[in-house]
């Protein structure tokens, strides 16, 4: 697999989280490193971030798997997005403002038409499973 300099991927999340539509979300997200099929972001919680009871939202730890593990699909010699097919989150434990969250997006398998990727957020502190999501894209010449 080939992988993306880190400069370009960090210039592909500000170009999305600077566009006028939904990716906005993104603006606070740094990509830390990448490898092969393998990206690492972070992202500090802060209020617009969370939900009512203060912790971080649950849609938007799915826009997290969806989007970091699309960027690590993104990231191996095919390099396209691909389009979603199935996508599942399993939400473990809250992560709470001031928290450090690192999103770790790794491929599991890339075949002739379909990727699939994992995603772990976990607390950069105490290393607790925040929560995990299975992305599967359909990466096929036929989008």
């Amino acid at each position: 697999m080939v992988s993306l300099p880190l400069n370009t991927l960090k210039q592909t999340m500000k170009t999305m989280a600077n566009s006028p539509g939904f990716d906005r979300v993104l603006s606070k997200v740094d990509v830390l490193s990448s490898s092969p099929g393998k990206v690492v972001c972070e992202m500090k919680v802060e209020e617009e971030h969370t939900n009512r009871g203060g912790t971080l939202h649950g849609g938007l730890i799915a826009t997290l798997v969806d989007v970091i593990s699309t960027v690590a699909i993104m990231n191996t010699e095919r390099g396209a997005p691909g389009v979603s097919v199935d996508m599942n989150i399993t939400y473990m434990n809250a992560a709470k403002i001031g928290e450090d969250v690192l999103i770790t997006a790794q491929v599991l398998k890339q075949g002739r038409t379909l990727a699939f990727a994992t995603v772990d957020l976990t607390s950069k502190v105490t290393g607790k499973l925040i929560a995990q999501g299975r992305h599967t894209k359909h990466v096929g010449p036929h989008l």
